[in-house]
């Protein structure tokens, strides 16, 4: 927070006005990207879902977590986890992103378990294993980042943008924000910067995602600016999945928008859809100002 104090109010209500959007409590999730396949898109679209793949005698297992972070999936964490020994595992992340602060609240959860991250899809089957192309989009990223390991493989795509207030996001232009707006942009703000500094990460994950409107595509992050951020931990899958089959795909679906990883020239992918707010069932009311941090 003193790095927040640092910048004067008048450098805050700019930022907050034409630089970067907050999302209210389980209010907002990024749907910016076609998945892999048409079953993960569908999952990506509902509210986050905890499950736990067992691969002994292999390995360990591992966490699936798909879909949006919603005010309800901090609770459906640690129903899942209750009972489980957890401590140590890896989650594998496909998610388009969601609540700031209910991604925050499971993010300290993770971490406090001393969790491993990683971006993929599950396959079920007699072998389980790891498709690499996955989508790991706007609040995703802080999940991620929870991690005490972290590991992206190639495949992936890793997005950032700015958030939005959810009942403006459509039209994020065109909209009117009041006083109390940027009262609530300038206090989750705050929030997501310190909880960035508390697991480890970069103010260059912040940088990057406060210069995205929300009226243009996602950026995805390339191989140096995951290392820059501190998003990666590690480049050995092992470190994470160890004895565990992670595959690429034969031919990507969507390229990166960036260059590609490791200096190969890709073509441009299809571009993505406008950031959206995405309308879930949560089974709570939605609040009119973000939770106050834990």
């Amino acid at each position: 927070m003193r790095v927040l104090k640092s910048l004067n109010l008048r450098g805050w209500l700019l930022m907050g006005t034409a630089a970067c959007g907050v999302v209210l409590a389980g209010a907002i999730a990024t749907l910016g990207s076609s998945a892999s396949a048409g079953a993960s898109l569908e999952e990506r679209k509902l509210p986050m879902k905890f499950g736990w793949v067992a691969c002994e005698p292999n390995c360990r297992g591992w966490v699936s977590a798909v879909g949006i972070i919603t005010a309800d999936t901090p609770k459906d964490f640690d129903d899942f986890a209750r009972g489980r020994q957890l401590g140590g595992a890896t989650v594998v992340l496909d998610s388009s992103g969601g609540s700031v602060n209910d991604a925050i609240t499971l993010g300290r959860r993770f971490r406090n378990l001393g969790l491993l991250t990683t971006v993929g899809i599950t396959q079920q089957g007699t072998r389980p294993a790891v498709a690499s192309e996955a989508y790991c989009e706007s609040m995703c990223v802080f999940l991620l980042l929870a991690g005490k390991k972290r590991y992206v493989p190639e495949a992936a795509h890793v997005r950032v943008h700015q958030i939005w207030m959810g009942d403006r996001a459509d039209d994020a232009k065109a909209a009117s924000y009041s006083a109390q707006d940027l009262m609530i942009v300038e206090r989750d703000i705050g929030r997501l910067a310190k909880y960035t500094f508390d697991m480890g990460g970069a103010g260059d994950l912040l940088s990057l995602a406060l210069n995205v409107p929300p009226w243009e595509d996602l950026h995805e992050l390339d191989a140096a600016e995951l290392k820059l951020t501190n998003l990666v931990t590690t480049d050995l899958v092992a470190d994470v999945l160890p004895h565990v089959d992670v595959m690429a795909p034969a031919v990507a679906e969507l390229a990166p928008k960036t260059q590609a990883r490791f200096g190969e020239e890709q073509a441009q992918p299809a571009k993505s859809t406008k950031t959206a707010e995405a309308v879930v069932p949560t089974g709570g009311a939605a609040t009119p100002a973000a939770l106050p941090p834990k």
